[in-house]
């Protein structure tokens, strides 16, 4: 039996949830109940897969466990980028080998239009889903030297974009900060806990929810699963971890999966004045044109209109970070917005946290089948979003059809590489982890 004893945890609040009305109270797992599928993990992963098995086994019993609430943890903390091209984050300009982008494009679109068709299905709205496009933003030479790389790399892939210069991008932002950028038209937006938690209401009438209950183990039983919580239990023959980076956890993909914390700010609404110096469009997001730079995005809504800020990273293998940490974190994301807002004076920040990432060392999804009935749709090396989306809503292809040509392609990739023992991976991610931000300078 696996005992499962840890949790992770994440400094500060999951900002894009604490924006939105408080949900009802949950339904807690409280006795012992049996299904004929089980989802563990109700972030983007496990959403899809239990909204996809609604519609490939509408008429079996599905049940969904997550072990706080939804919004809460990792997907409520995400920036909200749901990006169709290739983002591979361990790279200096997001491009990798020619055929691998392209099936992971097709991957990442197959994500956006399952996403597109649950926003339109549960009638979630423009704020929580939009196909807006985004922009890889340079603010210095070698930033304009990356962004010219990847579109160089776009156009072999026969993919459309459009080169921005200093003033579109200022048009654009009502910042002098940037020097180019590289609009790409097939990315949408969101905001992420209220996506979430819509897709989730959307959901509720076909799937049991339940919430605040954390799996403390996952056992055999015969020819089923037993997944035990602190009050309760649900035995299925079939399950499915979506839990990203925690399936270490589980005692599944031990040392092949390396865990970082990214940490983010978001502003106090701007006031009327404010917004208009600031000028620029009231919506827009910013990817870096250096992958260790700074994101940024500008959202305008019912929560007001604000500046969302994310960089600095922290490699984290117990899957932890704290509070003294998020701080130091704070004040780089101080500068790096006073720096490009300065007409903002120095506008205060109302919410800061941290949310955890999970990678491998050759950017593949720890994904498939891994025990009899037990399928894993995890490992989303750090675009949640859209690869965490296409890989539960494969994972439920797998094991309700038994394959599908997508889910093959996702099937195919190798395995997660084993990690170098510690503290020889502390010290190599951590080297890495410096080299990259001090390079990178002006673009955090």
């Amino acid at each position: 039996m696996t005992r499962v004893i840890r949790l992770p945890r994440d400094p500060g609040p999951a900002a894009w949830n604490e924006l939105l009305l408080p949900a009802p109270p949950p339904r807690v797992l409280e006795a012992d109940r049996t299904a004929d599928w089980l989802v563990i993990g109700a972030g983007f992963a496990g959403l899809a897969a239990a909204r996809r098995l609604t519609q490939l086994r509408g008429g079996d019993r599905i049940a969904l466990v997550e072990a706080h609430r939804i919004g809460s943890g990792p997907a409520g903390r995400n920036s909200g980028f749901m990006i169709d091209l290739p983002h591979k984050l361990t790279s200096d300009n997001y491009a990798g080998v020619a055929e691998v982008d392209t099936t992971q494009t097709e991957l990442n679109r197959a994500a956006i239009k399952f996403a597109a068709g649950a926003a339109e299905e549960y009638g979630l709205g423009p704020e929580a889903f939009c196909r807006s496009g985004k922009v890889n933003g340079a603010a210095t030479k070698r930033g304009l030297a990356a962004n010219a790389a990847y579109a160089r790399h776009l156009a072999s892939l026969g993919e459309p974009y459009e080169l921005l210069d200093a003033a579109a991008m200022q048009e654009l932002t009502g910042s002098e900060y940037y020097l180019g950028g590289v609009f790409t038209p097939g990315a949408a937006m969101i905001q992420p806990a209220m996506f979430v938690r819509g897709l989730a209401e959307g959901i509720a009438g076909r799937v049991a929810i339940f919430e605040s209950s954390p799996v403390i183990g996952l056992h055999r039983q015969g020819a089923d699963w037993r997944v035990e919580s602190p009050r309760g239990s649900i035995t299925a023959p079939r399950v499915i971890l979506a839990v990203n980076g925690h399936v270490e956890s589980f005692g599944y993909f031990r040392r092949r999966l390396v865990h970082i914390h990214l940490y983010a700010s978001m502003t106090r609404a701007l006031t009327a004045e404010q917004a208009r110096r600031l000028g620029g469009a009231r919506n827009w997001g910013i990817t870096p044109a250096d992958p260790i730079g700074s994101t940024v995005r500008r959202i305008s809504g019912t929560s007001g209109d604000r500046i969302v800020i994310r960089n600095r990273v922290t490699y984290d293998p117990d899957m932890e970070s704290d509070e003294v940490r998020l701080a130091a974190m704070g004040e780089s994301h101080d500068r790096s917005v006073n720096q490009r807002f300065p007409q903002l004076n120095g506008i205060d920040m109302e919410y800061r946290w941290g949310g955890r990432l999970c990678l491998s060392l050759n950017d593949v999804p720890a994904f498939g089948e891994i025990d009899d009935g037990l399928f894993a749709a995890c490992c989303q090396n750090g675009l949640g979003t859209t690869k965490g989306t296409v890989s539960g809503m494969l994972a439920a292809d797998l094991a309700a059809q038994g394959n599908s040509p997508l889910a093959a392609k996702m099937a195919a990739f190798d395995a997660p590489r084993r990690l170098p023992p510690e503290p020889i991976a502390w010290l190599g991610a951590n080297a890495a982890l410096k080299w990259k931000e001090w390079r990178a300078r002006r673009e955090i």
